[in-house]
């Protein structure tokens, strides 16, 4: 390079003021392969299903908490109406032990002793002892039932406080709940819509290779266990919708629930709330019908698949996919965390 030209790239080196130009936000660009376009897909696909199972898991409280209440004022107004029985009855046995106590006074009532030496006779005697025999069993009982009404009273006061006090922490604990429902329905929607958009960038191969694969027909074995799976297997290639449970569509713990409500067994609509049920299954134990879950603890599962035999499970994976057959257990996701067998 010349004299000159070296001096003359020094000068146009040299920094110049810098220039006040508008600055506008750039939404990044779309990924070059398909290979980062799937990657993108999965990363939001998956925090998307992390939301949806906040919110389901939220729902699922929601509930026990609703129940909660409802149960808390069933007990309220049955201790206030066994309340108010215990009252009355209270009331009208005070009343019968304040009359036997005003004829005591008023001489209705002797003791033997009086009896025997104001008695005309043996026979005056035995009968004037054995009505105050009768009379004196009339005020055991009246006192008796009087002691057992004051206490009825007391215990009834007792449970509708506590009854009560039930409600009002229930009825908080759902306003709670509802008001995070509220929030992460509108977190999932955000996340719902990055998903959707990140799908639509897939190539077509991309989108193909998501249909799972094709085994044929099947036929679980017997058991309840079986019969969930095959139930499962019914359902493939209905899409996957979040929030769903059936029959046109489901989310992965849908799907679950739906499957073994057919064989009677309850579930919760919820990966993170199923995963407490049945018991544990180590990794390569599994049997057609155990439940496999994915995330990093207990406390983070966002997927849940139905494990069929030879290696395979059926799930509902995500948006823009059906329900499937993948390989088990990673085909649900790298970050398996364990299995659950529902039924014995």
């Amino acid at each position: 390079m010349s004299v000159t030209a070296a001096a003359a790239a020094m000068i146009f080196s040299v920094p110049g003021p810098a220039l006040a130009l508008p600055i506008t936000y750039q939404q990044p660009p779309p990924p070059d392969t398909a290979s980062e376009a799937m990657a993108k897909y999965q990363q939001l696909s998956e925090q998307a299903s992390a939301v949806n199972e906040q919110l389901l898991a939220a729902k699922t409280d929601l509930d026990k908490k609703n129940a909660e209440l409802a149960q808390a004022n069933n007990d309220f107004n049955a201790a206030n109406a066994a309340l108010t029985q215990a009252k009355a009855d209270e009331e009208a046995y005070r009343g019968t032990v304040d009359q036997l106590t005003a004829a005591s006074f008023q001489g209705a009532r002797f003791n033997k002793l009086s009896a025997l030496l104001t008695g005309d006779s043996a026979d005056d005697f035995l009968e004037r002892a054995s009505a105050l025999g009768v009379l004196a069993a009339d005020n055991e009982e009246a006192l008796s039932k009087l002691s057992a009404a004051v206490t009825q009273a007391s215990d009834a006061e007792t449970k509708a406080k506590d009854a009560q006090k039930r409600a009002t922490d229930a009825q908080a604990a759902a306003q709670t709940l509802t008001d995070q429902i509220t929030k992460t329905k509108a977190d999932l929607d955000v996340q719902i819509e990055q998903a959707e958009d990140a799908y639509q960038q897939l190539s077509g191969a991309d989108k193909t290779s998501l249909e799972g694969e094709d085994i044929g027909a099947y036929i679980g074995p017997a058991g309840a266990g079986g019969q969930a799976a095959q139930a499962a297997m019914t359902q493939r290639g209905k899409m996957y919708l979040w929030g769903a449970a059936g029959p046109n569509n489901y989310d992965c713990s849908g799907l679950t629930m739906w499957a073994y409500k057919q064989v009677n067994i309850s579930l919760p609509h919820s990966s993170r709330s199923q995963y407490g049920y049945g018991v544990s299954v180590a990794q390569g134990q599994w049997k057609a019908g155990d439940l496999l879950f994915y995330g990093s603890s207990a406390g983070s599962i966002h997927h849940v698949a139905i494990y069929i035999g030879d290696g395979k499970l059926v799930h509902a994976s995500t948006t823009g996919t059906p329900v499937k057959v993948d390989d088990a257990p990673y085909g649900g996701g790298r970050d398996y965390l364990g299995a659950k067998r529902i039924a014995p």
